[in-house]
C-alpha cells in the first residue's frame, strides 16, 4: 500500500468519525422534545388568528406516524443516493480525463 492510499484511508475513517460524533452529541446534550415544524407552525397560527380554518385538506390520510417517518426517510435516502452518484459520476469523469 503506497503513503497516499494509506493516509486516506486515515482521513476517511476520521471523517466518518466526525460525523458520527457529530450526531450524537446533540442528542446527548441537548434535552428535550424533538418535534417537527409542522406543530410549531399550526401552534403559531393558533395564536396569531384563532379563528382561521384551513382551506384544504390532506389527499392521503396516513395511518401512523412511524409510515410518516419511513416515507420522510426514503426521501431522504433517495436524495442522498442521487447526491451520492452525481459525485462519484463528475469524480469519475475527472479521474478518467487525467
Amino acid at each position: 500500500m503506497q503513503p497516499s492510499e494509506k493516509s486516506s484511508k486515515n482521513g476517511n475513517g476520521l471523517m466518518i468519525l466526525a460525523v458520527i460524533v457529530l450526531a450524537v452529541l446533540p442528542l446527548i446534550f441537548v434535552r428535550g422534545e424533538y418535534g417537527g415544524a409542522d406543530g410549531e407552525a399550526e401552534q403559531a397560527i393558533a395564536e396569531i388568528r384563532p379563528d382561521y380554518q384551513p382551506w384544504f385538506e390532506p389527499v392521503l390520510e396516513l395511518p401512523s406516524g412511524e409510515v410518516e417517518s419511513l416515507l420522510f426517510v426514503s426521501q431522504a435516502a433517495i436524495g442522498a443516493g442521487i447526491v451520492g452518484y452525481v459525485i462519484g459520476l463528475y469524480k469519475g469523469r475527472k479521474e478518467r480525463k487525467n
